[in-house]
């Protein structure tokens, strides 16, 4: 696979017709993509029973001051019961980030999680529980069969706090209008 096939940094969102209902209208940010498969994490779905405060006391983490700002979203299907933290690349613990681009980081350690509730952890970041995983190929297909659009990632979209607005305004920042497109796909 090529750089220039490379998802690495993307932003994947669910078109309209998308038939599985835990992406219906889904903006994934693509932490890694290469021939042995990829992985994501949803960034606009916000868990509504859990907060990080929440998560922080059940991990035995006390913050030595009040959080917030940080969200817990579903990052997706796969090892939910596993943490991931997406965050801007000022942020790095030399083995545990996985550094995706000049803008974004992702770490999956307690470490980062520790350092956020003591105010030294990432400017921007969020917490998904679980990910959203493809094996070889498998996404390529998705693609050809025009389950998602593709989209170049900001900080702005990425750390958006109005999460219902996001899926929208990842479409608009490609140029199209969401009205317009169909919930069925064709080929020509």
């Amino acid at each position: 696979m090529t750089d220039a096939q490379s998802l690495n940094g993307k932003l994947l969102i669910a078109m309209p017709g998308m038939q599985d209902t835990r992406f219906e209208k889904s903006v994934i940010y693509m932490c890694a993509h290469s021939e042995d498969g990829s992985m994501g994490l949803i960034i606009n779905k916000p868990v509504q029973e859990l907060s990080f405060a929440d998560l922080l006391s059940q991990l035995g983490i006390k913050p030595a001051r009040p959080i917030d700002g940080v969200d817990v979203h579903f990052g997706g299907p796969v090892e939910h019961g596993r943490g991931f933290v997406l965050h801007s690349s000022d942020y790095a613990e030399a083995s545990e980030t996985l550094q995706v681009n000049e803008e974004f980081g992702m770490t999956a350690s307690l470490d980062i999680l520790e350092d956020i509730s003591n105010g030294e952890g990432p400017v921007q970041c969020l917490l998904a529980l679980g990910y959203a995983g493809w094996g070889p190929g498998q996404l390529e297909d998705e693609l050809r069969a025009n389950g998602w659009l593709i989209a170049d990632a900001s900080p702005k979209l990425v750390f958006n706090k109005d999460n219902e607005a996001t899926w929208q305004a990842a479409i608009e920042s490609i140029g199209i209008d969401p009205r317009l497109l169909s919930s069925t796909g064709g080929t020509a």
